[in-house]
């Protein structure tokens, strides 16, 4: 099995979500959350978000279920607690850093396959493949022909993650398969649709939470840092902004321009739940 050892943009960006999350805010996950109605949305209540989701995707998988395989599972804490209800869960981490955190929290009671799906290859058959804001990055054809493969007889494929939706306008906020495409794929796969529940409303508030973050604190930190250095080092600075300007102006287009709050999320995705149940042929 090919490990993945080389970082890519994504990578880095969930490690300085951690790092950041789990120092500055005490989160130890790193997905969106689930507002309840009874939850305000504040920074300081983003962790109860967090367990809220958990919760929210635990309630959902299917009763007589004890065998779970968690594709691309962050920080452990959701393995962690579907292990402390009785589960038995292995799990997928293509991130070395993130696999050193699952290996922590779980010890010996789970398996981590430190590869991509798409590079898993094992004999192991689950009852349930849950995807939990991790279904976006594996290629759409892929993710449905593995997890038949994985699944026992009248298993089920949990997933809870953004999809994008057909406006045709450009959106800068990346993510997502096509919903119209996963529809069109699934009703000629050998699946039976359980539950498609749209839960865009509970969730993107956290994105204005970021947004608020990147503008009022991350923006306002990168910019005096950078006035400080240019100060002390010109040269070296100028040579520096000029050689990474594309990286430099994509990175500030992709995360200051905006465009990335609740608003913008409605317009162009949706945040859905789906549970099939695998058909015997």
């Amino acid at each position: 099995m090919k490990k993945v050892n080389e970082k890519n943009s994504r990578e880095l960006g969930l490690e300085f979500a951690s790092i950041c999350g789990k120092h500055f805010l005490k989160l130890d996950q790193l997905h969106y959350g689930y507002w309840s109605s009874d939850l305000p949305v504040d920074i300081l209540n983003l962790r109860k978000a967090q367990e809220k989701y958990t919760d929210f995707l635990v309630s959902h998988i299917p009763a007589g279920a004890r065998t779970i395989l968690d594709v691309g599972c962050g920080t452990g804490q959701t393995a962690r607690r579907l292990i402390d209800m009785g589960f038995q869960v292995d799990c997928v981490s293509p991130s070395p850093f993130l696999s050193e955190q699952v290996r922590v929290l779980l010890g010996n009671t789970s398996h981590i396959f430190d590869c991509t799906y798409e590079q898993l290859d094992i004999e192991n058959r689950y009852d349930v493949v849950m995807f939990s804001e991790s279904f976006q990055y594996v290629h759409l054809d892929e993710a449905i022909k593995k997890t038949l493969r994985f699944l026992n007889p009248n298993g089920y494929m949990l997933i809870c993650d953004v999809f994008k939706t057909s406006s045709n306008r450009h959106c800068k906020m990346g993510g997502g398969h096509k919903l119209t495409q996963f529809y069109e794929l699934m009703a000629s796969a050998p699946f039976e649709l359980i539950e498609d529940v749209d839960i865009t409303e509970q969730t993107v508030p956290s994105l204005d939470l970021l947004d608020d973050i990147m503008k009022k604190v991350v923006a306002p930190v990168l910019t005096e840092s950078l006035t400080f250095l240019r100060g002390r080092y010109p040269l070296t600075v100028k040579l520096l902004c000029w050689k990474y300007k594309k990286k430099i102006k994509r990175t500030y287009e992709k995360y200051f321009n905006g465009q990335r709050r609740s608003d913008d999320f409605r317009m162009f995705k949706t945040y859905r739940l789906f549970l099939y149940r695998k058909q015997t042929i």
